[in-house]
């Protein structure tokens, strides 16, 4: 049954969300696309970044969303914040609360840090990517772009390549993606695949080339280079031979969907033939980014107002 509000203060993940959920918000970002002009759904609200690690998609594209929407943004660097000094991540959300912040847009490297946190706040949080955990609007804006292009997800087969084990796009892309009932392959080297994830409902292959025949989309995920600290690939060589995306590779699937999160690591993972090629979609996902971004926050402020925040 479609959901006919949003009921949640908070945004941390997909796993938590029904499939109406999921398709709630999507439909509500696809309302905003009808139209370029700003909105007043957020004004007299004040949104607060707090960033703890680099983006430039997800901060940029949230700003954005949130001017467009008619909030206050407050300009707040982790790095020169008390943080740095010992105080806790709780008691820095309660200050900036008391001063009047509604929205905290939030990025963590540790995961699930954020679940603790958010029944102790009156102001709604946002996450923005928790360590290897979940990075749900991430996840939204690839399923809002893969609906707008295939024009449905239940029954596509989807592959998500790469780095899977430190991944937390790829979590939240399956949740999503298993939720609204598509085929989920996830592929790489085995020392980047988690153990156990079967469990999540994918299949697991080693073997890019036959992942991508017949798939309808492929997610490709960057080579987290700063967490690889114990070897897990030979070489970036290598990896790009095993698993990068290349045109040869993409010609034997000419109706598949090229999906990145960015940063894109070209000539690691994805050729910049494909990266900027017919079938890629990466540039879509950033302009939509920012319609889901909105749809989130708009869906939040409507619960804040029905009960008074």
């Amino acid at each position: 049954m479609a959901a006919k509000h949003w009921d949640r203060k908070d945004l941390l993940g997909l796993e938590s969300l029904s499939a109406s959920e999921i398709e709630f918000i999507l439909d509500a970002a696809k309302s905003f696309s009808k139209s370029s002009k700003t909105f007043d759904t957020l004004k007299g609200s004040t949104v607060a970044f707090l960033f703890s690690e680099p983006s430039t998609r997800t901060r940029s594209s949230f700003e954005v969303a949130a001017r467009r929407l008619g909030a206050d943004v407050l300009g707040f660097s982790v790095a020169a914040s008390s943080l740095l000094k010992g105080e806790s991540l709780l008691d820095t959300i309660k200050n900036l609360e008391a001063m009047g912040v509604d929205y905290f847009i939030l990025r963590h490297e540790q995961s699930g840090v954020l679940e603790p946190l958010a029944p102790l706040t009156r102001a709604s949080l946002v996450n923005a990517g928790d360590g290897a955990h979940e990075h749900p609007t991430q996840a939204l804006l690839d399923l809002y772009t893969l609906r707008e292009k295939k024009g449905r997800i239940k029954g596509l087969r989807v592959v998500i390549v790469g780095d899977i084990l430190h991944s937390r796009v790829a979590r939240s892309n399956i949740h999503g993606l298993r939720k609204l009932g598509a085929k989920v392959t996830v592929c790489g080297p085995s020392a980047l695949i988690p153990a156990g994830i079967e469990a999540m409902g994918v299949s697991v292959s080693h073997d890019l080339d036959e992942s991508l025949r017949g798939a309808d989309a492929v997610n490709v995920l960057r080579l987290q280079l700063e967490r690889q600290n114990q070897n897990l690939v030979t070489s970036l060589s290598d990896y790009f031979g095993g698993f990068g995306l290349t045109a040869e590779r993409l010609s034997r699937s000419p109706g598949c969907l090229v999906l990145h999160p960015g940063p894109m690591n070209r000539g690691v993972e994805i050729s910049s033939e494909v990266a900027d090629g017919p079938q890629s979609a990466i540039l879509e996902q950033v302009s939509n980014g920012v319609l889901v971004r909105m749809a989130v926050l708009s869906l939040i402020q409507g619960w804040r107002t029905r009960r008074g925040r």
